[in-house]
């Protein structure tokens, strides 16, 4: 309870422009080859359409947990600019609204689209809400827990590589512009 309640305090106070605080968390190291790979899993997009992972084999990715109505929301514009930036050389942000962290994405799938699409102008692949945490998450987020960690927060960014397997993660407080996001993608490209 009390992690839940620091973590809700965190969200609700974080500055809207986090462009310029320096990373907080490092990413974790796990040989990549201990992870299983995402690419057996099918999820749904936003509208509702079939999305299998395998279409992301060859590419490197960035899954995050996405909610609207947190202070860490501003980070989509950081996430869109990353994925326009390196979307040419194979890379691309996932999205996974998730409603576990504050009750902060209580949307339907097409009101998440609506507001990621005119508030941000996010293109990048959006799906469907899903479990991140507990007995019950989704397949995904067990691969990804399992690998480096479960999120405790919203945004919580895993990196994926061209092979399907998370290879390094960051908390909510390391923005996407932070170099060492960067230093990871460039790595792995």
């Amino acid at each position: 309870m009390t992690l839940l309640l620091s973590g809700l305090a965190a969200c609700k106070s974080v500055p809207r422009d986090r462009s310029s605080n320096p990373p907080s968390e490092t990413t974790m190291t796990n040989a990549p080859n201990e992870a299983r790979s995402i690419h057996a899993l099918t999820m749904k997009r936003l509208d509702g359409s079939a999305a299998p992972l395998v279409s992301f084999k060859g590419k490197v990715l960035l899954v995050v947990n996405t909610a609207s109505e947190c202070g860490y929301t501003p980070q989509y514009e950081g996430l869109q600019a990353l994925h326009a930036k390196y979307e040419a050389r194979g890379f691309a942000v996932l999205g996974f609204p998730s409603n576990d962290f504050g009750g902060q994405e209580p949307g339907s799938s097409q009101e998440i689209a609506t507001f990621c699409k005119t508030k941000f102008g996010v293109v990048f692949p959006m799906f469907e809400k899903v479990k991140t945490t507990g007995d019950d998450r989704s397949e995904l987020y067990a691969i990804l827990s399992d690998a480096k960690g479960p999120p405790k927060w919203n945004f919580h960014k895993y990196l994926i590589d061209k092979a399907g397997r998370p290879v390094a993660a960051w908390s909510s407080a390391v923005a996407p512009e932070s170099p060492e996001i960067a230093r990871a993608i460039d790595a792995q490209l």
